[in-house]
């Protein structure tokens, strides 16, 4: 029999736009919305901004034609992992067991916290909200109960209570079940709305009714697994285990359009400092590199490497890519936006050593990345870049 587990969903609240409102008080109680990059779409909307109207994804020409009064803001996504770490970490003193699941939500394991804390399971969430709210000023909705599934569910109804609490107890599920749309189901996107409504299950309580085995001839066995969490079964731990993402990606818009090669060398170098500085965070380099120009009539054009061996030092990386850029430039098409993408990671403890590698070139890059983040570490992000110098209007 499984131990029964108390599990926290810690969810962000419009957390570009927290972040943004942390930033400059100001903002706080305005409708604001965070766009892409400056000629972008909406990608985060404060209450106010969407009772105005502001749409998610709406592109920001658009949203300022509807909504004038409306304040847009563009993306600051180096700030806004900043920011997310602030609020990880506060999880991690708080809980031995923190997964976190994306840059504004992490599961936190609150089994056994009861007796540390000397506290029930709602006031422990309480407590941790107000905690966040206090060091990092950032708002968060907090969901609990006794699986991930069940966690997720309570904590998209924790952004609609007073406390930004909601807990579903044991005695608790079967009454939420029958009141949850299959749709409001954490996993379940439109494809498998239309099959279960095509079967005659609208509610969740529908749901766990079914036989694993029809879920699992009819799904899969991930149906399965989602019926006896949504029954309050933890099937799904909390681990710390760090997954590696599958890719780094930096790509903005430019000031203006160019085709200006030495700007756009500049953009892209500004893309691989930013992405390997992230790379080496998580000790890894990356196999594969991707080199991307977006036009201005929006068609993009792609170049790929696979390096000779992984790498996470940025002049290298460089080279290679401004090698690339020299096959896929035109310099009678105008560019808007360049990107780079770094792939295929290896953890820097299982690179493999080459036969006939030079080491002392290899240990020389390796002290010059280290000193690169001893700087910025020190005197902030991006203190040192390397550049191209452009054409004089």
């Amino acid at each position: 029999m499984l131990k029964e587990k108390y599990i926290a969903l810690v969810d962000c609240d419009s957390f570009f736009v927290s972040c943004e409102q942390k930033r400059n008080p100001e903002l706080k109680g305005k409708p604001v919305s965070v766009i892409s990059n400056p000629n972008g779409c909406v990608i985060s909307r404060s209450k106010e901004a969407k009772k105005l109207g502001v749409k998610m994804g709406e592109p920001l020409f658009l949203a300022k034609k509807d909504h004038p009064q409306g304040i847009y803001i563009v993306a600051d996504h180096d700030y806004y992992d900043a920011v997310s770490k602030e609020v990880m970490n506060i999880l991690k003193n708080f809980s031995p067991y923190v997964q976190i699941y994306s840059i504004d939500e992490a599961f936190v394991d609150f089994t056994g916290l009861k007796r540390l804390y000397k506290k029930n399971y709602y006031s422990l969430a309480v407590m941790l909200r107000e905690k966040i709210a206090q060091d990092v000023d950032i708002p968060v909705s907090i969901g609990v109960s006794k699986s991930k599934t069940l966690a997720k569910l309570a904590s998209d109804k924790a952004k609609n209570t007073k406390d930004g609490v909601y807990l579903i107890g044991r005695k608790k599920i079967q009454k939420e079940l029958k009141h949850t749309n299959i749709e409001e189901i954490w996993g379940i996107g439109r494809r498998l709305t239309n099959f279960f409504h095509k079967s005659g299950i609208l509610k969740a309580d529908e749901l766990v009714k079914k036989d694993d085995k029809w879920l699992n001839d009819k799904i899969g066995i991930n149906a399965s697994e989602m019926k006896h969490e949504l029954l309050g079964e933890c099937i799904s731990p909390v681990i710390n285990e760090i997954k590696l993402p599958k890719s780094i990606q930096q790509t903005k818009a430019l000031n203006e359009f160019t085709n200006d090669k030495n700007h756009l060398k500049n953009a892209i170098n500004y893309h691989i400092h930013t992405a390997c500085r992230k790379l080496r965070q998580i000790e890894c380099k990356a196999s594969v590199i991707i080199l991307f120009l977006r036009t201005k009539d929006f068609r993009i054009i792609t170049a790929k490497k696979i390096l000779d061996e992984p790498c996470d030092f940025e002049l290298k990386i460089s080279e290679e890519l401004l090698k690339m850029l020299e096959n896929i430039y035109d310099k009678n098409i105008l560019y808007r936006s360049t990107g780079v993408i770094l792939e295929h990671f290896t953890r820097n403890s299982e690179v493999q050593l080459m036969l006939f590698g030079n080491d002392k070139e290899t240990q020389k890059h390796k002290n010059l990345t280290k000193c690169f983040d001893n700087i910025e570490r020190r005197f902030g992000k991006n203190a040192i870049q390397t550049g191209f110098d452009t054409k004089k209007n």
